[in-house]
């Protein structure tokens, strides 16, 4: 104990050069263990056509979209996988198998005994994840079994395989990984690019199969009233601009990717404020995002999600339900998850969490968002309790 309060006491010393670490990560480990929250998998559709980040188009038919609510299901059963955890093990087997459950009778004849889409001819490699019996992965009747494979990808404590070969569990700090790395940590692949390309798609599915469980449910049937004014996230004076939406040099690999938001470098402990008069749908740990609160809000008409990332839980000043209003104080700047140091990433989805984010900058310009001075807005009935 006395050596967890010293590594503690540095910690705080020390700032935000760590970045990635919380004391509330320290103080509870499962905060970092655990992914971005439940999921809850709905009927399956008939087809699902999205892009891959390259822009070739892709239609799955219902039997592959059901491979990947057994995957997603599976997940869900998962302690730790999360959505993050899904969205990387839907990436793979896309690229694996396009989410098809191949025998390979060249190396198993026996193995087209069993319920399959078709022959894959990778070695001996089989099913959706084209996992080798050979590399310790599993039996071919073992293989040949969609849930099995979705257990063995995930692995970890329930996983069938003890960690070895590892699954996405058994690599620490995965969370932290871009989800194309992740999935290859598990699929050790001579073509270890080939992953990213498949993110938009996995997404996709996930929106058409899944929301999270944790989503306040009333949240997504209940009219939100139209908002009374949209405001900035940050009191003026207390944030500099460091990253913009679009794409650009991923600070950890140092690859070009897209960046979904807009970060606002300002000192941790520094008040986020609501853009917006809304609901709130989620508040909690949620994989990359670290502490993410997500506001449903309507604009102009038009239903509009708004994403606050990268706080500490005692960050977190709002629960799932809550009614918030535009410049309320709804949570304090922080550096967890995927991040180099305190800053808010903040991220606008017009037409609502399932649907693609935009520029934030650019849609708050375009809203006329005012700038509030000193800690926040302050309206009667609504001042937030700290989250425990």
């Amino acid at each position: 104990m006395k050596k967890l309060i010293v590594l503690i006491v540095v910690l705080m010393l020390v700032g935000p050069s760590i970045g990635l670490l919380s004391v509330a990560t320290l103080m509870n480990p499962a905060a970092i263990s655990c992914g971005s929250g439940s999921l809850a998998v709905g009927s399956v559709p008939d087809s699902l056509t999205a892009q891959t980040r390259d822009g070739r188009s892709i239609t799955l038919n219902k039997n592959q979209l059901t491979h990947a609510a057994t995957i997603a299901t599976v997940g869900a059963q998962t302690p730790g996988v999360g959505r993050e955890g899904a969205l990387v093990a839907l990436m793979a087997a896309l690229t694996e198998s396009t989410l098809r459950m191949l025998a390979n009778t060249s190396a198993y004849p026996e193995s087209g005994n069993y319920q399959n889409d078709g022959l894959g001819s990778d070695h001996d490699s089989l099913g959706l994840f084209q996992m080798r019996s050979v590399s310790g992965w599993g039996t071919v009747a073992e293989l040949m079994d969609p849930d099995y494979q979705a257990r063995a990808f995930f692995g970890g404590l329930s996983g069938p395989n003890a960690g070895s070969p590892r699954g996405l569990l058994d690599i620490p700090g995965w969370q932290l990984l871009d989800p194309g790395q992740a999935a290859q940590a598990v699929e050790v692949s001579a073509y270890p690019d080939r992953y990213q390309n498949f993110q938009p798609v996995a997404e996709s599915i996930l929106a058409a199969l899944t929301r999270p469980q944790s989503a306040s449910a009333a949240s997504f049937d209940q009219i939100v009233p139209e908002t009374s004014q949209v405001a900035f996230p940050l009191p003026d004076g207390t944030y500099t601009k460091t990253d913009t939406f679009g794409m650009r040099t991923d600070p950890y690999s140092g690859e070009s990717k897209f960046h979904a938001g807009s970060d606002l470098a300002a000192p941790a402990g520094t008040p986020i404020l609501a853009v917006a008069d809304g609901i709130v749908s989620f508040a909690g740990q949620r994989g990359t995002y670290g502490g993410l609160i997500v506001v449903d809000h309507t604009v102009g008409g038009e239903r509009v999600a708004s994403y606050y990332a990268h706080m500490y839980d005692a960050g977190i000043l709002v629960a799932e339900g809550d009614s918030v209003a535009a410049g309320q104080h709804i949570g304090d700047v922080g550096s967890a998850g995927k991040s180099t140091g305190p800053h808010l990433h903040l991220e606008i989805h017009p037409g609502g969490v399932d649907q693609p984010a935009v520029n934030a900058e650019q849609w708050l310009a375009e809203h006329r968002a005012a700038g509030v001075a000193g800690a926040a807005v302050t309206t009667a009935g609504c001042t937030p309790e700290r989250a425990v």
